[in-house]
């Protein structure tokens, strides 16, 4: 069976008979679920189930679930877990104290995606924080400094693998220094080769504990003064791929997002000429089922087979999941909601 090098989206709680139709006719590699398409538990699952079903083949469903404002599974139907931030706070009084409640929180958070057949995160996030980071990243990203963000990013990938669920590193090769929300704007950061390395040091010693990564809608003027780094030949090829090292499977942030400029079609061409290996596409600013679907069509049609290197990084991802070590899901709740208590406290 042929496989599509994207990750498409559906267009809400239940998965319409087009959308069904889609899925197995386009076969894209994996599907992620917005908001919109998660209203509870038995739905959720319910809807995941019926995606494979439809795909024919266990894919792997994404979802974006970092804690904190980026929640597409919202309280009170679902825990809400703290921004990244928060455990940065931490870490600066008591870092033993961080790491371990960034690991225990993201394997509770992992272990209600499980339960709901998500066996992929896009999260964490290892921008490294600027001053003048924009709010589009703000305190989704663990801290200001280089040992803190690669501590609690390290943290954040094992507790969720170890709930069975495989994280996505973001965004490479850094996003931290971006003033603009790539949603409406395309950044460009005009910092030194120097300073930009320092911010990479982050992926570079986290570059093979996870299977997969996500490029940003940035141009480093240092690197690349044209493109930004998802359609840039020059940054994937030699900052993620040479300085960086990370051979997972790089995906695409969302190409509705404004930053790229262009039609959706030509996002998507540009970004796999310069070496991404997958699309991911969400149609976050839609809200019409027949619109979304279009995108969808014209995501999986420009992204073509996933084949070569590509697959075998797919692959490689798709082996990365196993099943959750078993734990004390009370006791653990206890035990982070102790250390959150001594945070608060602490501040």
């Amino acid at each position: 069976m042929s496989v599509s090098a994207c990750i498409t989206s559906i267009s809400g709680p239940v998965l319409l008979a087009e959308e069904r139709a889609f899925l197995r006719e386009a076969q894209p590699w994996g599907v992620i679920l917005m908001g919109r398409s998660c209203v509870d538990r038995a739905q959720v699952k319910a809807l995941t189930a019926e995606i494979k079903t439809a795909l024919g083949r266990d894919a792997l469903i994404f979802i974006d679930q970092e804690g904190g404002r980026v929640a597409r599974l919202k309280a009170p139907e679902w825990p809400k877990f703290p921004a990244a931030g928060t455990y940065g706070a931490l870490f600066e009084q008591a870092p033993e104290d961080a790491v371990e409640a960034c690991t225990l929180g993201h394997r509770l958070m992992g272990h209600e995606l499980y339960e709901l057949g998500i066996y992929a995160d896009c999260a964490p996030c290892a921008d490294l924080r600027q001053t003048n980071t924009h709010d589009a990243i703000g305190d989704r990203a663990f801290g200001y400094s280089v040992e803190a963000v690669t501590a609690l990013t390290e943290a954040a990938i094992a507790g969720l693998k170890s709930a069975g669920v495989a994280g996505v590193i973001k965004h490479m090769p850094g996003q931290g220094r971006s003033a603009l929300d790539t949603h409406y704007d395309l950044p460009s950061v005009d910092a030194d080769a120097a300073a930009l390395m320092q911010d990479m040091s982050i992926f570079q010693a986290l570059a093979d504990q996870v299977p997969m990564g996500m490029t940003c809608h940035v141009i480093f003027e240092a690197f690349d003064a044209e493109a930004p780094t998802t359609i840039s030949p020059t940054v994937i090829s030699e900052t993620i791929r040479g300085r960086i090292g990370f051979q997972g499977l790089l995906m695409t942030d969302d190409l509705g997002m404004d930053a790229l400029g262009g039609t959706l079609t030509d996002r998507g061409a540009k970004a796999l000429a310069a070496g991404c290996d997958v699309l991911l596409h969400c149609s976050g600013f839609l809200k019409d089922p027949d619109a979304i679907l279009k995108e969808m069509e014209d995501v999986a049609a420009v992204a073509g087979t996933l084949d070569g290197i590509a697959a075998e990084r797919a692959a490689a991802a798709d082996a990365f999941v196993s099943p959750p070590e078993a734990f004390d899901t009370e006791q653990a709740w206890a035990q982070f909601g102790d250390l959150m208590s001594q945070m608060e406290a602490r501040t």
